[in-house]
């Protein structure tokens, strides 16, 4: 079920319909996540059932971990939580990737290996809460929190449905608190929600969908090479789109859960607008950065064994935060160049410091645009289909191949100039604001008639049932 469609507006109507009825806690909370799970199950019934897996197993799991002192059978139960969450995760997303390159490797030695072709099929959002039932059996193993006492309070924060298919990444210690006493949203907070919903809306389905779709889909379709300008455009396109795609996703399940009464951290914090790689990372996709630094990066080391292990940490971290995103060697790459810029910083900051050149704005303006560039030099690997179009599409931005030809028409080149320069204008206005006190400064009219005009735009904009790039990991 997509946010972006008539079906989750009815939906959703029924779901706050019955969470505002004078019903007991218990019976809200049973219909929160039947309604989670029919949420999920609009894409594919069956995959419901790993759900269940997931959380029935972690539950117990965990309990057994709170109660048991002997380190060995602790190891044995963290073990089982891990096999069965990276398991299903290996499985079903990187079966064809693995069988495809066990299959080219054997090749190299002279063997004629042919297996069948794989048909699986990818559980949406199976990254999201594999990741998130993977940090409660970890914290209660390590002590950091306690298990949850009730089977149906974790199961709801599993199957919470506005996070369920693509985050943001949730921590048990952020949500399953929020289940043990009655939530209702008060007047304010259930306008702010639905105001988020419609912001994220409209990022999704006039943004992303309706301007910056048609021009980088054109740009990386291409089979051939083309004039540097229109290469530039269709990345920074993909830039605006696949910001515009999840950030509207994650501004919408925000909105959602206020509006229901609950409280889900934000996801992004304007990170166009960042200065340096730990800047961007700080601002993009912030439940799965924090994910990878406290669950993967700080036990590898961190920073606390010197610098070369500190880069190798970094590397590591980053190549399987790409490889998180899909099953592609083009992702590698894209988390293996966000490691090296990371490196870098690094280095030049232990060589060179902060010098107080870099803190006038000219400065910091255009080390936000320099990072933005480099971010989008990046972006070609996430988004082509494979390297023979990344390299293509390089070629053509970095003026080494100026044989191409003109692909977009004025209208497409004008209209996403014009909107990729007002969104980074927008994030460095907010690099340093929030966007609820910010709109607490506008008056009420003004926010009346921006909501009124978001509404309108979302409802003529054609092409608006797409579904959100992120479902795909």
């Amino acid at each position: 079920m997509l946010f972006n469609s008539l079906t989750f507006v009815a939906f959703f109507a029924w779901v706050l319909a019955v969470h505002y009825a004078p019903l007991p806690w218990t019976a809200k909370k049973v219909h929160l996540l039947l309604a989670g799970y029919v949420f999920y199950a609009a894409w594919n019934p069956p995959f419901v059932l790993l759900l269940w897996l997931s959380t029935v197993v972690d539950w117990l799991m965990a309990a057994k971990l709170a109660t048991t002192e002997d380190p060995r059978r602790r190891k044995a139960m963290l073990l089982v939580s891990l096999v069965l969450n990276l398991g299903m995760l290996s499985y079903f997303k990187y079966g064809g990737f693995l069988l495809e390159n066990f299959t080219a490797l054997v090749s190299t030695f002279g063997i004629d290996y042919k297996p069948l072709a794989p048909s699986i099929i990818l559980p949406v959002g199976i990254s999201f809460y594999t990741f998130e039932t993977l940090s409660y059996t970890l914290d209660v193993y390590l002590r950091r929190s306690k298990p949850t006492p009730k089977l149906l309070d974790f199961a709801l924060f599993v199957g919470f449905f506005p996070h369920l298919v693509a985050g943001p990444i949730v921590r048990p210690t952020d949500l399953v608190p929020q289940f043990a006493t009655p939530r209702q949203a008060t007047g304010r907070m259930f306008g702010w929600g639905l105001l988020l919903m419609t912001i994220g809306l409209f990022e999704k389905v006039v943004m992303a969908d309706g301007v910056f779709a048609p021009v980088s889909d054109a740009v990386f379709k291409a089979a051939t090479v083309i004039a540097p300008l229109d290469a530039w455009v269709g990345v920074l396109a993909f830039s605006g789109q696949i910001f515009c795609d999840f950030a509207g996703y994650t501004t919408t399940a925000i909105g959602a859960s206020l509006a229901l009464g609950f409280s889900i951290l934000d996801n992004f914090r304007f990170p166009y607008a960042a200065i340096g790689f730990s800047d961007f990372w700080q601002r993009w996709h912030i439940s799965l950065s924090t994910w990878l630094r406290d669950y993967l990066y700080i036990p590898l080391g961190g920073n606390r064994r010197g610098p070369s292990r500190t880069y190798v940490n970094l590397m590591l971290t980053m190549l399987l935060g790409g490889i998180w995103h899909g099953a592609s060697w083009t992702f590698v790459v894209w988390g293996g160049l966000h490691g090296l810029y990371l490196s870098i910083e690094r280095v030049l900051k232990a060589q060179f410091g902060e010098q107080a050149i870099w803190r006038t704005t000219g400065a910091r303006i255009g080390l936000a645009l320099f990072t933005y560039a480099l971010v989008n030099i990046t972006w070609v690997f996430f988004r082509a289909r494979d390297f023979t179009g990344a390299s293509r599409l390089l070629r053509s931005m970095l003026f080494i191949d100026r044989s191409g030809a003109p692909l977009l028409d004025s209208y497409a080149l004008i209209s996403a100039i014009a909107t990729i320069s007002a969104l980074v204008v927008t994030h460095w206005f907010m690099r340093e604001r929030t966007l609820h006190d910010t709109a607490a400064r506008v008056p009420a009219p003004a926010i009346g008639m921006a909501w009124g005009m978001m509404l309108f735009l979302v409802a003529i904009t054609q092409g608006g049932s797409s579904a959100f790039i992120y479902f795909q990991f």
